[in-house]
């Protein structure tokens, strides 16, 4: 595919979402009313969402995969000269998987909502918020402009705002409060940081930055610490790192199910999509003195997150299946960060490997819990596991068997998607960068290995809780206590909370979930088909452009 097409598809991918954003909000034509005009503006988000996705899909078969490295479907048009602001856009191996999965989760999830709109109000306002904030995260991955980056990480969190505050469950209005003002303090102290970029080194393309004989050469040891730490936190607080991440379960557990699948599945993976794109490439020497205390708060959430999800899982706790796997994200992008911290070749691309990885099946397992939510009216795991367990596997077999491929596709079985990224990750840590400490590193590697283990245990102990146990229903005659006498029978187990009988996986959560399912299958059995695209963009990117 020629140049021109690909630039054409690239920047239809991020305008177009913006566009359909209007229409949605704009009086339906005559004749695409129908019957139902909600109905027809959710089928008008499954339409945009759907072509914006089919637009990535092109944009990835007319990849030149032989020159993963080189910025393709490039447009660069000045946009305020007196600044030297530039409307920059580009895609290579790094962000092009970002872009694809960005489009995907959202068409997904555009559709689920067609069929499964939640709670709240007019469903213009939600599809209008819905394409908004995909055209702020496809932004956010494709424009190669420092001052562009900040303007669309900053326009994705009113659209996650409103998300939560208005179609979410209890506690709503309290979690968009805490995700929206984290989320701006962080952004606040990054704009700092950039423009103390912009202005010591004369530019703001970071193509240009990210090369060694560019105007990178002008940043001073000095400036690239203050960069970094005040770029760090802005990034910090969206990827999330411990202890900037209590805004994280909050707002999961409040948004609506698919709030929680893009805030888990694309706007997490902007925090460490900013670490690989700006800190490491622009800052590296400011991000060398800083990795080591990125690794040691990246492992110390790997191990508090883990933690946190034992304390919720246990029996009595009242835990929030939900809040759980939000707690299980901070573990998991404790991993990416770890890789990003290593500077290493093996490490980034294992944290690359990972961000994708996260979002497709901590995104299946959000789409789960809330399935799980509308089934049983409660993700409170004493109420949904009772005495005897939920039991899935008898009343709806297939969720609870794609519930447990999900659970433990999250704990890094061989063979699928969260293994491969986890491990790299750890390796990049055996092994980091020249300069780094190698024993401080090794710490961090065995912490996070503990971290693989306590995950595989609060895992376990869900599917076990909420897939597993008895059904009473079926035989109400209670067993006898010692096989004679009926008197003597023992007391049976109350059922669980829900209705004996519960749907199982409908056709529109099969068409919502199993790109998902397979996609973790896939990248678990062929992870080269994704490291072959990263790899040779993170040998540049590391080696100063070159």
């Amino acid at each position: 595919m020629n140049h021109t097409a690909l630039q054409l598809l690239l920047a239809g991918t991020v305008v177009l979402p913006l566009v359909g954003a209007l229409a949605a909000l704009l009086p339906a034509p005559p004749g695409l009313k129908g019957k139902d005009p909600d109905q027809a503006v959710l089928r008008h988000g499954v339409t945009v969402t759907g072509v914006v996705l089919a637009a990535t899909i092109a944009l990835a078969a007319g990849f030149d995969h032989a020159h993963p490295a080189r910025m393709q479907a490039t447009t660069d048009i000045s946009w305020i000269p007196a600044l030297d602001i530039r409307i920059h856009l580009g895609v290579d191996g790094i962000s092009l998987p970002l872009v694809v999965m960005t489009a995907l989760l959202t068409f997904l999830c555009a559709l689920y909502s067609y069929f499964h709109m939640p709670a709240g109000p007019s469903p213009k306002a939600f599809v209008a918020l819905l394409l908004t904030l995909e055209a702020g995260t496809l932004a956010t991955f494709a424009v190669l402009d420092l001052m562009l980056f900040f303007l669309a990480f900053e326009m994705v969190l009113i659209p996650m705002y409103f998300l939560i505050a208005r179609w979410g469950g209890a506690e709503k209005q309290a979690a968009a409060w805490k995700f929206i003002l984290y989320t701006l303090l962080g952004s606040v102290v990054m704009l700092l940081g950039l423009l103390l970029i912009g202005v010591k080194s004369g530019t703001f393309d970071m193509v240009a930055l990210a090369t060694d004989n560019g105007p990178n050469a002008q940043l001073s040891h000095t400036v690239q610490l203050l960069a970094v730490l005040a770029i760090g936190i802005g990034l910090a607080v969206k990827s999330p790192l411990w202890p900037l991440h209590s805004w994280l379960p909050d707002a999961h557990t409040a948004a609506p199910t698919v709030g929680s699948v893009l805030l888990a599945g694309v706007l997490l993976k902007m925090g460490t999509y900013g670490f690989v794109r700006i800190a490491l490439p622009i800052t590296p020497e400011g991000m060398h003195t800083f990795a080591p205390y990125l690794a040691a708060l990246a492992a110390v959430g790997i191990i508090y997150g883990s933690l946190a999800c034992l304390a919720l899982v246990r029996k009595g706790a009242k835990g929030d299946l939900k809040r759980l796997i939000a707690y299980s994200s901070v573990g998991h992008m404790g991993f990416v960060l770890l890789g990003i911290a290593s500077m290493t070749p093996t490490g980034v691309n294992g944290a690359l490997f990972a961000n994708i990885a996260h979002g497709l099946i901590t995104g299946l397992l959000f789409f789960l819990v809330g399935a799980l939510k509308d089934r049983y009216g409660s993700t409170d795991l004493d109420t949904l596991a009772g005495t005897t367990g939920a039991a899935l596997y008898g009343k709806a077999p297939r969720f609870g068997g794609l519930l447990a491929f999900a659970a433990v596709a999250s704990l890094g079985l061989p063979g699928l998607a969260g293994f491969w990224g986890e491990m790299l990750a750890m390796f990049g840590a055996f092994r980091p960068a020249a300069g780094l400490s190698r024993p401080a590193f090794l710490t961090f590697m065995v912490l996070a290995g503990l971290g693989t283990l306590l995950t595989a245990a609060y895992l376990l102990l869900v599917v076990r809780r909420v897939c597993m146990g008895g059904t009473p229903h079926l035989a109400p005659t209670a067993p006898l206590g010692d096989g004679s006498d009926p008197d003597d029978a023992a007391p049976a187990d109350p059922a669980p909370a829900a209705a004996p009988g519960i749907p199982d996986i409908a056709r529109y959560e099969y068409a919502a979930w199993s790109p998902l399912a397979v996609l973790t299958v896939l990248a678990g059995l062929w992870p080269a088909t994704l490291l072959g695209l990263t790899d040779p963009a993170v040998q540049q990117l590391l080696g100063g452009g070159k």
